[in-house]
């Protein structure tokens, strides 16, 4: 397959998460039933209008104070929801910008706005870059676009907003109900597996190389 434009996810693709930090940080706080509220596989209505715009920030740390206790502090709250955060390590900069030489790139997240000001800060202090324009045409965040994956929605955006075919596209994420979303609109989709790192579905000289699809 020719692939013209590949499409990343951010999270647990790019830059390195852990859910089970966050879980747990929110379980010290006295929240014990976090993990039935939010994972990467479902989560509680709250967290999908916080990842779709749909509710601020203040908002947010008010429903979760809600649950914790009103003690909590926003520092607090955020502190343990940016836990999960880890970093993105330098291979990976350096991999999309060899692999811009060669296809269009486009990034496409489900976050929201207090996770996107931490992981700017974090690439900012480790790889010296306040986001990912440089290597990527365009970033989409689910926040600031009002979709979210694995809504074909999203997807179809992308596409259209940016000439893209979906035959000749190709989309990694590490979350497969997203490989499914992308499916549906045609894209070839890449389930990143755990202990999969992306860049090693590449091969000099950056030749995407999934088995799967």
């Amino acid at each position: 397959m020719n692939y013209k434009a590949i499409i990343f996810d951010l999270g647990g693709v790019l830059f390195n998460i852990n859910y089970q930090l966050t879980a747990d940080a929110f379980k010290a706080l006295g929240l014990k039933e976090f993990d039935t509220l939010y994972s990467q596989a479902a989560q509680e209505g709250l967290f999908d209008d916080f990842e779709t715009g749909k509710s601020a920030p203040s908002e947010f740390r008010s429903r979760l104070r809600h649950w914790v206790g009103n003690q909590v502090t926003d520092d607090q709250i955020d502190s343990a929801w940016n836990a999960m955060l880890l970093g993105m390590p330098s291979i990976r900069l350096e991999l999309l910008n060899e692999l811009k030489k060669h296809y269009r790139l486009f990034l496409l997240s489900n976050t929201n706005e207090i996770h996107l000001k931490s992981v700017f800060r974090i690439m900012q202090e480790q790889l010296g870059v306040p986001d990912l324009s440089g290597p990527m045409e365009k970033q989409y965040y689910s926040c600031r676009v009002g979709l979210r994956k694995p809504d074909p929605e999203i997807f179809r955006l992308v596409l259209e907003e940016n000439g893209l075919s979906p035959a000749t596209t190709l989309f990694i994420d590490d979350s497969i109900q997203h490989i499914q979303g992308a499916r549906l609109v045609g894209l070839n989709a890449h389930h990143l597996k755990p202990g999969e790192a992306v860049e090693r579905l590449f091969s000099d000289p950056f030749v995407p190389g999934p088995t799967t699809y």
